[in-house]
């Protein structure tokens, strides 16, 4: 099995925590040419919803979706924050629970979602459906549990993604370097959610880094399942 889509490394290793995911955050929140942010942009999508909308995130992570615009979210919605590691979830509630807001966390796998049928307006999984070892089923389920006329909200990267960074690992440690797979991303994934969903669109966050500073680079090099074996 990849290890990108190996559920136990996943949990006790890569994802057991924040820590690894923050590294290759920070290089985004402080280096990112565009100003207007990342996830208000993916929240602009949400702000669309009913006002009384239930939400299902798969992968949350630190739910740092929520703590950035924490503000934008309206009183009735209903908000269910997921994720495969039980460390992330820790996260989340940490991260979330001095907002006040009501969130219920849950650890949950994206192929077996143990919810019924048509209970969400939106499911979002930012930037983790590559990491699903059988996408196919985990779409089946995300169309199952949403309503009729509900949004799933798909985030990921394009082939290019840090194209630059990838060239030094591979110059420097070819025995060590795994490039991130092409399971999904901007190229493949819209004939991936077609064969599920009626209608797919594909919006581009238009966006670079311009990086200045070395220690950056290598905190998000060392945390990064590519570079595992490195030394």
């Amino acid at each position: 099995m990849c290890i990108f889509s190996d559920q136990q490394y996943l949990k006790s290793d890569q994802y057991k925590d924040g820590h690894n995911l923050d590294a290759r955050l920070e290089i985004h929140c402080r280096f990112s040419t565009n100003p207007y942010g990342w996830f208000n942009w993916v929240f602009d999508t949400l702000a669309k919803l009913p006002a009384d909308a239930r939400i299902l995130e798969l992968g949350c992570g630190p739910a740092y979706l929520w703590t950035e615009c924490v503000s934008r979210i309206p009183a009735a919605w209903v908000i269910t924050l997921s994720d495969l590691s039980p460390g992330m979830l820790d996260a989340a509630w940490r991260n979330l629970v001095v907002t006040g807001r009501n969130f219920k966390f849950e650890e949950i796998d994206a192929q077996s979602i143990p919810y019924q049928d048509e209970t969400f307006d939106a499911v979002i999984a930012n930037h983790m459906l590559y990491h699903v070892p059988d996408r196919s089923k985990a779409l089946a389920e995300i169309n199952r549990v949403l309503k009729l006329g509900g949004r799933l909200i798909a985030t990921t990267g394009g082939e290019r993604h840090l194209k630059e960074m990838n060239g030094w690992l591979k110059r420097v440690n070819v025995k060590a370097f795994e490039p991130m797979p092409a399971g999904f991303t901007l190229e493949n994934g819209l004939d991936q959610l077609a064969p599920f969903f009626s209608q797919v669109n594909c919006a581009r966050y238009p966006d670079n880094l311009s990086v200045t500073e070395v220690e950056p680079v290598m905190a998000y090099i060392r945390s990064s399942i590519r570079t595992k074996e490195l030394s």
